[in-house]
């Protein structure tokens, strides 16, 4: 049986219970991460246990690993994005990907699919094009997230014609004014803004960053000026009534367009909006709803997809 030898620096591996297919299974190889995108270098030290790592309180820090690992892992180079914007982590949305990719079986190409306010990190079609080579399109109400994501096509090549931006001009409307007449998807991805309210964002990013201060020992976070570590600039994070008012609009809205997306999913962030999600999927005449649990460390998120066709 052969033995694998660890340098002292390198963290050991941690299985995170992500999908079979994810890269980033055995966690973080920072060394190797640094030596090919040496900007991430300065935020690399070792945690409080001597494992090395970053501060993933710091903004800066997590989208300079964000911009490694799209770097190293799906060959996207200069990617960026703006002071304040959401700040995806990649090896979740990457899961994402994968487990609807298992919808369609391992046969899976030429898939074209949609993403619901891909921000201005635009990460979902980045990494659909770059790990399956799928057609995407991608819809925001910012117009300068979309420019951002635009600036990131431009400098990779290999993107172009591949990912199509469309602007929703309606924020009232989710797929009414993107998908166009006759046109046809084979699946739909969302990440519903999760809060109510920016207070609700700030209270909770705050819970976050004290959870993160007591995994390195410490009591509770040393500033208690809310700021959002993984970004996040409006209808990403919030919008009035949260993620549940969210998804029944989203979920009302799929039946009008019923026969022109063979699956439509969405995240579902909170335990509680997945019982009533499915009761309304059903009640619309669905014919086939499917809870997929996805596991990342102790965090569990559940993505919801359901089919009228």
């Amino acid at each position: 049986m052969s033995t694998v030898r660890r340098s002292k620096n390198q963290a050991k591996p941690v299985r995170k219970n992500l999908h079979p297919r994810n890269l980033h299974n055995q966690g973080y190889d920072f060394p190797a991460l640094v030596k090919n995108h040496p900007a991430l270098a300065p935020y690399v030290k070792p945690n409080a246990h001597g494992n090395l790592s970053i501060d993933f309180a710091d903004p800066l820090a997590v989208k300079t690993l964000n911009a490694a690992l799209l770097n190293r892992y799906y060959n996207v180079v200069n990617w960026d994005i703006p002071e304040g914007a959401l700040c995806p982590p990649i090896p979740g949305r990457a899961d994402y990907i994968h487990y609807v990719a298992d919808l369609f079986g391992p046969e899976n190409p030429n898939l074209k699919m949609l993403d619901i306010g891909t921000g201005a990190n635009g990460i979902y079609p980045l990494l659909a094009c770059q790990i399956y080579g799928w057609q995407c399109v991608g819809s925001d109400i910012n117009t300068q997230s979309l420019e951002n994501v635009a600036d990131i096509i431009a400098n990779n090549p290999a993107l172009k014609g591949r990912i199509t931006l469309r602007t929703q001009q309606d924020k009232n409307r989710i797929f009414e004014g993107i998908i166009q007449a006759g046109e046809f998807f084979d699946v739909s991805v969302c990440n519903p803004p999760f809060h109510a309210s920016l207070d609700e964002a700030l209270k909770g990013s705050q819970l976050k960053l004290n959870n993160l201060a007591r995994s390195r020992g410490e009591q509770k976070a040393k500033t208690q000026s809310p700021t959002l570590n993984f970004g996040g600039m409006g209808a990403e994070l919030w919008c009035k009534g949260g993620e549940q008012l969210f998804l029944k609009k989203l979920i009302k809205e799929s039946q009008v367009y019923s026969t022109q997306c063979r699956w439509f999913t969405s995240l579902v962030s909170k335990a509680d909006n997945v019982k009533p999600a499915k009761k309304l999927i059903h009640k619309l005449g669905a014919v086939d709803v499917r809870e997929i649990e996805m596991r990342q460390g102790n965090k569990v998120t559940r993505v919801l997809a359901w089919t009228f066709i």
